[in-house]
């Protein structure tokens, strides 16, 4: 019998490659923190000796879930402001609070807590936009997940940077640190076209294909965006991206809920890759994302929360659900977005996008062993006839029991192995008595 580290065996594995496909009694073998073989657990059993057996007879193991798009930090502004428009939320309470306490502590604070939930909740990679991208870095790394840490661009001073050089000259400096790191990538985040110019653009687009690394980056978020553009410079924010030389499958363009059939004609042309945040746009009011539409035009969709000040959570799995609904909606189609289709965009759309689909987003062989083990035994979940559907469409969050990151298993029975829960409880309340008693905006409202 050959040895291996870990033997896994479930009811059901859902690989997402080949798609739509549903494995029953099968098992995962991995051996330095990779797949080996995916087999029938009748000969997983004869094959190989583990140090490490899991029976996990009533869950689905499925592929680690990919949030492609997060603010994590922010999750220390969970419920700051809430049930406002987009440019109000930023203009009177995000920014203003931001600006008052964003420091390597809160980073720090507020990433420990938002990866805390996302493990929870299956999640096993990351694609974050926000300040010191440093401190981020370094947290996923000490906790063993995956991340992509946004290399943030924006023209105004924080307390990270002063000016776009300097937000560039420090992302750059940052993605030498990690360039080899197994777990820890990197991507330019540029925040968005109106709070970025075309000097910095140009740059983000140079250094991007000099570095082959991606560019992360909110578009067409609200009407109102696209309105003020045209405007004050007579262009779409998208054609103006376009003359810039930042169309192209480096770009990760988020939410896009405000595209005409010409546009998306033109992103099917660039291959650039579209992340739906559907909780976050609904809650805002920003807009309604085409997903189905791109589909059809073969435009790869990934799936992100937005921060936890805006969605106000970072589920990807009711993301999941959310997305295959309002799809189905906006289209006037309930066959528009299928439950395969939403797993997918969870997972392998997630590792298209940054370029990690040769590592993770699938349970292949090769692969890193990313996984999620996801307890399908309950009454809510009864009778179960297609367990992919279920997974969609009744599992919640709280089912998820164990999660593998590379092999190593970082929720083991729902309890955190790499992180203090409580900690990071104690230093969340220990932030929200800090804001709330010093910003009287927030005290203001209703």
């Amino acid at each position: 019998m050959q040895s291996v580290d870990t033997l896994l065996h479930a009811r059901w594995i859902i690989p997402v490659e080949p798609d739509n496909v549903v494995l029953e009694h099968h098992s995962i073998a991995i051996s330095d923190g990779r797949i080996l073989a995916l087999l029938p657990s009748s000969e997983a059993r004869l094959r190989y000796r583990a140090e490490t057996e899991l029976e996990l007879p009533d869950h689905a193991l499925i592929p680690g879930l990919i949030n492609a798009h997060t603010h994590a930090a922010m999750n220390l502004m969970r419920g700051l402001a809430d049930d406002l428009p987009l440019m109000r939320w930023l203009n009177d309470h995000i920014w203003p609070t931001e600006a008052r306490w964003v420091s390597e502590e809160f980073v720090h604070d507020g990433t420990q807590l938002a990866m805390a939930e996302m493990l929870r909740g299956g999640v096993t990679c990351f694609n974050d936009m926000y300040f010191y991208p440093d401190v981020t870095a370094r947290c996923a790394a000490q906790v063993g997940m995956r991340a992509t840490v946004g290399l943030i661009v924006i023209d105004f001073p924080s307390a990270w940077a002063q000016d776009a050089d300097e937000y560039l000259r420090k992302g750059i400096q940052l993605h030498d640190r990690y360039h080899s790191h197994p777990l820890i990538s990197t991507a330019f985040a540029p925040h968005a076209p109106y709070t970025v110019g075309n000097a910095a653009l140009e740059k983000v687009a140079m250094y991007a294909e000099e570095l082959d690394v991606p560019i992360h980056m909110h578009v067409h978020e609200t009407a109102d965006e696209v309105n003020q553009a045209l405007a004050s410079g007579g262009q779409r924010p998208l054609a103006r991206l376009d003359s810039l030389g930042l169309l192209s499958p480096r770009l990760l363009a988020v939410h896009m809920t405000q595209l005409n059939d010409a546009e998306i004609e033109r992103c099917a042309e660039s291959g650039l890759h579209v992340v739906h945040c559907p909780e976050s746009n609904l809650k805002l009011a920003s807009g309604f994302c085409p997903v189905y539409k791109l589909h059809q035009a073969g435009i790869n969709v990934a799936l992100g929360t937005d921060g936890a000040a805006s969605n106000n959570d970072l589920d990807i799995i009711g993301e999941m659900r959310t997305a295959a609904l309002l799809a189905k909606g906006v289209a006037g189609d309930a066959s528009a977005i299928p439950a395969a289709s939403a797993l997918y965009m969870a997972t392998l759309g997630g590792a298209r996008a940054l370029g990690l689909d040769r590592e993770t987003g699938s349970l292949s062989v090769g692969k890193q062993a990313d996984i999620a083990a996801v307890y399908l035994g309950d009454v809510e979940t009864q009778p179960l006839y297609h367990p992919l559907s279920k997974l969609v469409y009744s599992v919640s969050r709280d089912k998820v029991t164990d999660v593998w990151v590379a092999g190593r298993h970082l929720l083991k029975g729902r309890e955190l192995t790499t992180l203090d829960m409580d900690a990071a409880l104690a230093r969340a309340r220990h932030w929200r008595e800090k804001i709330h008693n010093k910003d009287e905006h927030i005290k203001e409202q209703p």
